[in-house]
């Protein structure tokens, strides 16, 4: 499950922009300022922006320093239509809300460029569709950021499944859970414009869960609207070839505060994820064996998903561990819970 980082001193390096200064453009732009091959050119945002090339009060998902050095020559623009125009953009990473992402992306995409998008893709399954057309019409590449398909503790995952070191699955339960977001509560506390903990918070584990094991057959949810008028906790079933029993939660009612974690019992091993422990987050337990912590690499999965895009533009590749069709497939299948749990009824995925 351990992970090396590729040195990237021989290869090209990318210019990259990154839009929205809020959580998830800080922890992109920390993201990047840890990858080799990497040059940060350009930031837009309509109200937050560095003062002579240091980014104050800033704050990301993965904690750190709260201040940023992007140096004097970093361009700042107000709109993402200005730095579209600079032609030096290789790489954008769309960290804007969610009801920002299909005009963003389409934009950027219609601009030549290469797209990382925050999740969820679009707010719609219907505006995720424009964005997979135009992102196979562009001569950019796109990559959602499903992160937990990189991160440390579950990107190793789908090999032991497919390659079914432990036998096969018999049981797989997600939980992700966090009190409601305290920042950005005009977009998130909206659930047309946010989508609400399913979208926001939830659909990493539908993600995963598609990874894992193709996609779902059917989903079974119930769940409650307290702040956003979307669905902000959620409890679900899915029926998954191959016969595992799969299910999973997401909440933003937790007091708290933020933790991930699954157990995954397979014949041979149960493997157990608390984000809560640590460093000694997984650890593995054979039937009549004690249970041993596994170590993992020290890099977060924002490093390895958004390392993972450059390594694409330098080789000349499209990414491959997620796409564009991948995130639709997670709105499709959030859209289906999000339909169960209004009629009390199962829903076929199509």
């Amino acid at each position: 499950m351990k992970r090396t980082m590729t040195n990237s001193s021989s290869r090209r390096p990318v210019s990259v922009a990154v839009v929205g200064l809020g959580l998830m453009g800080v922890t992109h732009l920390k993201a990047y300022q840890q990858i080799k091959g990497v040059r940060i050119i350009a930031l837009a945002d309509h109200r937050r922006v560095p003062i002579r090339g240091l980014l104050v009060g800033a704050s990301g998902n993965t904690g750190g320093a709260d201040a940023i050095w992007l140096g004097p020559e970093v361009k700042v623009y107000r709109t993402i239509e200005e730095l579209l125009a600079n032609p030096q953009v290789e790489l954008v990473s769309l960290c804007t809300p969610t009801a920002t992402h299909s005009s963003h992306a389409l934009a950027a995409l219609r601009a030549g460029k290469h797209v990382v998008c925050e999740k969820p893709l679009a707010r719609t399954s219907a505006l995720g569709r424009k964005i997979v057309a135009a992102a196979r019409k562009s001569p950019g590449y796109f990559m959602p950021a499903m992160c937990m398909r990189f991160w440390p503790g579950w990107a190793g995952l789908k090999t032991l499944v497919t390659g079914q070191k432990y036998g096969k699955v018999l049981t797989a339960r997600f939980r992700r859970v966090s009190a409601p977001p305290t920042w950005g509560q005009k977009h998130y506390f909206n659930g047309a414009e946010s989508g609400g903990a399913l979208l926001d918070l939830h659909i990493h584990d539908t993600d995963f869960v598609q990874f894992l094991f193709g996609r779902p057959v059917s989903v079974f949810s119930t769940g409650r609207s307290v702040f956003s008028g979307a669905i902000d906790h959620v409890v679900r079933q899915y029926r998954v070839n191959g016969g595992a029993v799969v299910h999973a939660e997401g909440s933003w009612l937790n007091a708290g505060g933020f933790s991930m974690a699954y157990t995954i019992h397979f014949e041979k091993m149960t493997l157990d994820y608390d984000s809560r422990r640590g460093v000694g987050a997984m650890v593995k337990t054979a039937p009549g064996k004690s249970t041993k912590v596994m170590k993992l690499a020290s890099a977060d999965g924002y490093v390895w998903e958004l390392q993972h895009m450059i390594r694409s533009i330098q080789a000349g590749t499209p990414p491959t561990i997620v796409t564009a069709e991948d995130a639709l497939q997670a709105v499709k299948i959030c859209e289906a819970e999000e339909q169960s749990i209004r009629t009390g009824k199962a829903v076929a995925i199509t």
